[in-house]
């Protein structure tokens, strides 16, 4: 009879059946033991067949004790195991199966010895396989209770400046860092030097393999076309800039559609901006840095956006084998994710995956089926954004929240014609493009102000002095979509411009 897996399993899904406690070949599950303590644990079953057939084990004592003696004679340390004898009855006649529950280990790697070898075991999704040299390095970074950006290195703080991430967080937090401020965020030690995590946030980055690489490949692949490439960006230098440029590169890339409705303005994005900058966020935080010659890539096509990231998750699991709403935050880099959390770039209490889908579900344009994409493997990290425009003129049902109001828009194929739903195809000539759009707001000078009116609004309160180009480079917008809101702005009479362009400043009039 089937068996409940269940029952002894709870919600892990870290566990390896087997028929019978094999004496003469214990590689088969004492590398799953090694993997099991390397990793987050797991529970290995003997008297269970792979189809989750019941067989038992005969001499379920002696089994016991060999499974005992051969973790004594064949690992390397001794991990801690809780081995459990149950009753199952089958047909009328009782059976008895092994349940070996093996923890989480504090003293990796755990090594497995035999047929002359010493080998240390990881698992991915349902397998355990042997760990490679930069695998281990990782393995004993966290038997030290260490991760690799809380490393010192031998770079001095003194030769280096960290100007990009004083300046963005002096504009997205209004206060200013100290020099204190980096020791205790542990991007510098007590001697002066640098942590790994304080190279990444420094200037002129010294890790060369911080990079990020954006395309816009012309059609839905890379080979697309005689110009495979309209758009590319290769980035490198603090983490904040890889982060800052790559959001610019998205945003001007990410065209807008939109239609009037009898009271205001539906837009709709190819890609939501939240779902976007959360992907790329966490790309460059949970990289895996030990992982040379690799970076951080964007590619944009024709239907969908892809980002990568090297190493795939530090537990080990296959993101696309897990249920997305319960999987836990577990940090590769915690100093890197704290700095970015303090900064409000990502969240910290790891609802990233959870914010990526809602934020698709609440677009205007979403329709089922354009859900994004989760994949992992052991050497990386993949997230699909499909484009919600794309092959768009069908029959649309879209929910739009507009001005802190849901407004069900229920919008026919022949209604969505006779409106004239435009694309933006470049944001530089984005004034001319919505003269008539702009004619019709500009008479209702009443208006609640929008989600974007109010981050402006708030960024010229936190710096009345703000340039355009800073506007834009905080509010992750290009200039031209600042202008547009600027304008909106002063027509509403929320804000005046008063002095020079260059040495001027904003005046807020009314909130």
């Amino acid at each position: 009879m089937p068996i409940n897996l269940s029952q002894y399993l709870g919600e892990t899904t870290d566990y390896d059946k087997k028929a019978a406690v094999e004496t003469r070949k214990p590689r088969s599950w004492l590398k799953s033991v090694s993997a099991f303590a390397n990793g987050t644990g797991g529970t290995i079953l003997f008297g269970i067949t792979d189809d989750d057939q019941i067989c038992g084990i005969d001499d379920v004592k002696k089994a016991s004790e060999d499974i005992s003696e051969l973790m004594k004679m064949r690992m390397e340390p001794v991990p801690e195991c809780n081995l459990l004898i149950h009753s199952v009855e089958v047909a009328g006649s009782e059976n008895h199966i092994i349940i070996l529950k093996v923890f989480a280990g504090k003293e990796s790697p755990y090594y497995y010895f035999g047929d002359g070898t010493r080998t240390a075991f990881v698992r991915v999704g349902n397998e355990s396989i042997p760990a490679d040299a930069v695998t281990l390095k990782r393995l004993i970074l966290s038997s030290n209770q260490q991760s690799w950006d809380s490393l010192k290195t031998s770079y001095e703080s003194k030769r280096f400046t960290f100007g990009r991430l004083f300046s963005g967080f002096l504009r997205r937090m209004n206060r200013n860092l100290k020099d204190e401020d980096l020791v205790s965020f542990g991007l510098v030690d007590e001697n002066g030097l640098l942590t790994n995590a304080g190279a990444l946030f420094v200037d002129d980055c010294p890790i060369r393999h911080s990079r990020l690489f954006c395309t816009r490949w012309n059609g839905k692949t890379k080979a697309s076309g005689k110009m495979k490439a309209l758009d590319d960006l290769e980035i490198s230098g603090s983490l904040v800039t890889l982060l800052l440029d790559g959001l610019g590169f998205i945003s001007r890339n990410n065209r807008k559609r939109w239609t009037k409705t009898p009271d205001t303005r539906i837009e709709m994005q190819d890609y939501p901006e939240r779902s976007a900058q959360e992907c790329l966020v966490n790309a460059l935080a949970h990289r895996d840095y030990l992982e040379f010659g690799s970076e951080v890539h964007i590619d944009i096509f024709d239907d969908r956006m892809e980002f990568y990231s090297p190493g795939g998750m530090f537990s080990g699991w296959k993101v696309q084998d897990l249920n997305l709403d319960r999987v836990p935050s577990i940090r590769r880099n915690p100093i890197v994710a704290d700095v970015l959390g303090r900064m409000n770039f990502m969240e910290r209490r790891g609802s990233g995956f959870k914010q990526i889908r809602e934020d698709y579900e609440l677009a205007a344009n979403w329709r089922a089926g354009l859900e994004p994409v989760f994949y992992s493997d052991q050497i990386g990290f993949w997230v699909t954004l499909y484009n919600l425009n794309y092959g768009c003129d069908v029959e649309l049902e879209t929910t739009q929240a507009h001005n802190g109001t849901t407004q069900a828009q229920n919008v026919r194929k022949d209604d969505v014609n006779n409106r004239n739903i435009d694309t933006e195809t470049n944001t530089e000539n984005v004034l001319t493009d919505t003269k008539n759009v702009l004619t019709d707001t500009e008479t209702d000078t009443e208006n609640v102000l929008t989600g974007t009116e109010k981050l402006i609004l708030n960024l010229i309160r936190n710096n009345p002095s703000s340039t355009l180009d800073e506007l834009a480079r905080d509010a992750m917008l290009s200039k031209s979509g600042v202008r547009y809101i600027l304008r909106k702005l002063r027509v509403k009479g929320n804000v005046i411009r008063e002095g020079a362009q260059k040495n001027g400043k904003w005046i807020i009039i009314r909130e």
